[in-house]
């Protein structure tokens, strides 16, 4: 499985501000050079799973004559706090990852100049929040859904969990295992699912029950998925159901010499909630020519056709193939839940205290 998927493992709330330190790499241009003479770099700022193929950075180059250097600053919700705190003297052009659930948060401090991307005509209207402001661009999606080992559930002759439901019925007990919501991209959504699915009244509820039936809670995706959950490849943990991505799948069974009728994990699409990633154009940035031409070359076919292997994330463009590996093993949410970026805005803080509270304790 890719490295990339990473991201699930960094604080989202619980972030020590100012703490964050970005790590260059590629080729180091600087910024806009001296004298008036345009910079020929183009940098962007992003989490830690940012991954791309040298080639389509190759590509980007010889289209535009900008190269690109990468500032990774940790997970998503350092990366946007870091972005926050140095607003209006950036330390790139664009930031890369910012997600739904925490997109209100950089719009609200106003870290964005409105940029309208090109092909945007060629991404649903669901994926654009921000669409009559153009100040973020939809560039890919992912689903964080309760994952299962298929050996497990064979073996046992137990029906596999179908949705959030289920995971709460006795059958199901002492299986699960979730990342903490105060501190994992995938812990919280998985959070965020259950209050689009139970609502302001019955999401407290719900975690009561699933905590009586035994959830085991760690600190983030790594830990859970390779320590905790059975079904992953070299992995060691005694419980079938674990809270990951619709991409697990196809990560499992990539580079296998021998393709697998299935993969060894399965997803329960009933349980899932749709994460965006969104990228924008930073005010005060240094190169904003080349700012814009980057936001339009991650909206382009070629880079949304090369993200899936790279970051292990759907591309948001309606005509991009996805590879094989995908289209075979990954399973289509048609279905996902969500919640209205200013609605995670105004409780999110007090969801995850609430829940610290219920399942914590």
């Amino acid at each position: 499985m890719s490295t990339t998927r990473r991201r699930a493992a960094g604080t989202v709330l619980a972030v020590a501000i100012g703490a964050t330190a970005l790590a260059a790499c590629g080729s180091d241009g600087g910024d806009a050079a001296k004298g008036g003479t345009p910079s020929k770099t183009v940098t962007l700022v992003s989490h830690d799973s940012f991954a791309a193929s040298k080639d389509v950075l190759k590509a980007f180059t010889k289209q535009t004559g900008y190269t690109v250097k990468v500032l990774r600053g940790g997970d998503a919700g350092a990366a946007v706090n870091q972005a926050v705190l140095s607003k209006g003297n950036p330390q790139g052009d664009v930031f890369f990852g910012v997600d739904n659930t925490l997109l209100s948060r950089a719009l609200d401090n106003d870290l964005f100049e409105p940029y309208e991307a090109k092909d945007l005509d060629k991404v649903p209207a669901a994926l654009q929040p921000d669409a009559a402001k153009h100040r973020v661009t939809p560039i890919d999606f992912g689903d964080v859904c309760v994952n299962y080992d298929r050996k497990y559930f064979t073996e046992h002759n137990l029906p596999v969990p179908e949705s959030l439901d289920d995971l709460v019925k006795p059958a199901y007990k002492d299986l699960l295992v979730t990342e903490n919501a105060a501190t994992s991209s995938p812990g919280l959504a998985f959070l965020l699912a259950t209050t689009a699915k139970y609502g302001d009244a019955g999401w407290e509820e719900y975690w009561k029950k699933l905590k009586a039936n035994g959830v085991q809670v760690v600190d983030g995706w790594e830990q859970a998925y390779y320590d905790n959950f059975s079904g992953a490849g070299g992995g060691k943990g005694d419980r079938p159901l674990v809270v990951s991505y619709a991409s697990s799948p196809p990560a499992e069974v990539l580079g296998l010499k021998t393709q697998p009728e299935q993969g060894p994990t399965g997803v329960a699409t009933g349980t899932c909630f749709r994460q965006v990633e969104f990228a924008g154009l930073l005010k005060g940035a240094k190169n904003p020519e080349g700012g814009k031409a980057l936001v339009d070359f991650l909206l382009s076919r070629a880079f949304q056709e090369d993200m899936p292997l790279n970051m292990f994330v759907n591309p948001v463009r309606d005509d991009a193939k996805l590879p094989e590996v995908f289209t075979k093993y990954a399973p289509v949410v048609t279905d996902p839940a969500t919640v209205a970026p200013e609605k995670i805005a105004e409780n999110r803080e007090q969801w995850v205290k609430s829940w610290s509270s219920l399942v914590l304790k």
